[in-house]
């Protein structure tokens, strides 16, 4: 091989090498501020501890379905098609959930009410929907928390207010046909924000304990035998003693499983992080959002990976609209 020849398969193999670096996944965070009234806001993070708002903090889309018109709790999947579905709260008191799917996050399509509880008479919400794509069914699983007045009588007055919710879920493959609405997880008390974590190609039910008589509002991890269940008893708390949080989410990052909670009672974020489920590290201090402690700040989020490119293509995106 001449010098010439080794010197441009050396730059080849360069430029293959960063081209492959730059086309490493991101992390994208998902939230709402406020109430949700002005919609999805993102942020995105490299190494998933410092986070930068994308679009100057702008909404990236409005919430236009629901009687209360909010975009609150939005949780989005990649489907394996490479689409992005996205489902929110769309109210306080409703018996529905909004969705919208997008293949980039800038473009999206016309948002959908989806009556996931029009047929419990009485229902008093349906909050924090969450979605996931099972590989083995080919199929989307959409759950979320309600609270069915007359049901599960053994708690009720445990949890805030007159609620005392359960987890629900439907399944769909091509968001046009639902499955009939039914009983998701029952862990023997009032229950809300369930999501999956997935960790070392495995995932796990995370779950909220909603009680307030006696006191917990802390999180906690399932046995899930897959993403349709059936769900175990929850363990031992995994988020501080005596810390109130919501909407918590995860990622793996490295050899750790890092779980983001909003501590909404502190107006901030926080995290643990763990790389066996059993002992847990509080790196609260770590982490980096934007905004935090002012109206603005991250509230409710959902953490997906998605490569690079994306990113580039929300900045490049919100500076051309500029």
């Amino acid at each position: 091989m001449s010098p010439l020849t080794r010197k441009m398969l050396c730059a080849s193999l360069l430029a293959f090498t960063l081209s492959s670096v730059q086309a490493a996944d991101a992390y994208l965070f998902t939230y709402f501020v406020q109430n949700g009234e002005d919609g999805l806001h993102l942020a995105a993070s490299s190494d998933g501890y410092t986070w930068e708002k994308l679009g100057d903090g702008k909404s990236y889309l409005a919430p236009t379905v629901g009687k209360s018109r909010l975009m609150r709790d939005p949780c989005i999947v990649r489907g394996p098609d490479g689409t992005y579905h996205m489902v929110w709260t769309s109210g306080w008191n409703e018996n529905n959930i909004g969705y919208a799917s997008s293949t980039d996050l800038v473009h999206w399509s016309e948002q959908k009410e989806l009556p996931v509880m029009a047929h419990e008479a009485g229902v008093l919400n349906a909050w924090a929907p969450e979605i996931i794509y099972d590989d083995a069914k080919r199929e989307f699983v959409i759950f979320w928390a309600s609270t069915v007045p007359g049901k599960f009588t053994e708690t009720d007055g445990t949890s805030e207010e007159k609620y005392n919710h359960r987890m629900y879920a439907t399944t769909t493959k091509d968001f046009k046909t639902f499955t009939p609405t039914r009983l998701f997880y029952d862990p023997g008390f009032s229950v809300i924000d369930a999501t999956f974590v997935k960790f070392n190609g495995k995932n796990h039910l995370l779950v909220k304990d909603e009680t307030v008589k006696p006191p917990r509002k802390y999180l906690q991890v399932a046995p899930a035998a897959s993403v349709s269940g059936p769900f175990g008893k929850p363990g031992k708390p995994v988020t501080p003693p005596g810390l109130w949080v919501e909407g918590p989410t995860g990622v793996q990052v490295g050899k750790d499983l890092v779980v983001y909670y909003d501590a909404y009672a502190t107006r901030r974020y926080g995290a643990m992080r763990t790389r066996d489920l059993v002992h847990w590290e509080d790196v609260s201090d770590k982490m980096h959002f934007p905004d935090e402690g002012t109206p603005q700040r991250v509230r409710h989020g959902t953490v997906i990976q998605v490569p690079a490119e994306l990113i580039a293509n929300l900045r490049r995106a919100n500076s051309n609209k500029n």
